[in-house]
């Protein structure tokens, strides 16, 4: 594995390539491919390992006995899942983590490695200061989310879920990690639904849009 591909991630920040490498192995680093709608993880089970995706992406799920699926959020590459139930260890997982494209995967064993009394090597300290910016960051995105979702028509929810990423990419021109069937799980929405919305919403010229790139036009420009 190449570790300064590794060094770019937030997860191995400030990290020397000998750091790293220790880290791999005393974290019993293991990779495995999945193909396009392979469960990677599924919910009920537990886990002490997460997971960084090296290539391709994944999709966090929540899918209930009723075959309904909830898209949470998007994993793509150089990010990471599943950290919480690894620290945790015997909390059961309550969303399925599914691969949204073929990909590459890097598990590590961190159940117990906040253990004060095991925290020594540089390694160490530093995964964990990382560990601590990641679940912040996850944090805001799943609160995120909640934005996205709460407004009651269709058009708000889009709106709210544009708006989000044009402020993210400081730009009304970007692409969205999702197709639209998955667009239209993240936001609760039937996809036919949702395709009838973006087509309304380009003829009134607050969008343009071809597959996952979109523009957004301000008010000044409608």
């Amino acid at each position: 594995m190449d570790t300064k591909f590794l060094a770019g991630t937030l997860l191995f920040r400030d990290m020397t390539e000998e750091e790293i490498s220790r880290a791999l192995t005393m974290l019993r680093g293991r990779f495995k491919r999945f193909e396009k709608d392979e469960i990677i993880m599924m919910a009920g089970t537990t886990t002490e390992e997460m997971g960084v995706v090296l290539e391709g992406s994944v999709s966090i799920e929540s899918n209930d006995l009723w075959g309904n699926r909830t898209i949470l959020t998007h994993v793509s590459q150089g990010q990471f899942f599943a950290e919480t139930y690894a620290i945790l260890g015997n909390e059961s997982l309550l969303v399925d983590v599914t691969a949204s494209r073929d990909c590459h995967i890097l598990f590590l064993r961190i159940g117990g490695i906040q253990n004060p009394a095991s925290i020594t090597d540089t390694w160490k300290i530093k995964l964990i200061t990382n560990l601590l910016d990641i679940l912040s960051h996850k944090t805001l995105l799943l609160s995120g989310r909640s934005f996205h979702t709460s407004p009651k028509t269709i058009r708000g929810k889009v709106m709210a879920y544009l708006n989000s990423l044009s402020l993210q990419h400081n730009s009304d021109e970007f692409d969205i990690p999702f197709d639209r069937q998955q667009l239209a799980d993240y936001l609760n929405l039937e996809r036919s639904a949702l395709s009838k919305e973006l087509g309304r919403m380009q003829r009134d010229g607050i969008i343009t849009t071809r597959r996952s790139h979109f523009i957004v036009h301000t008010s000044d420009e409608i």
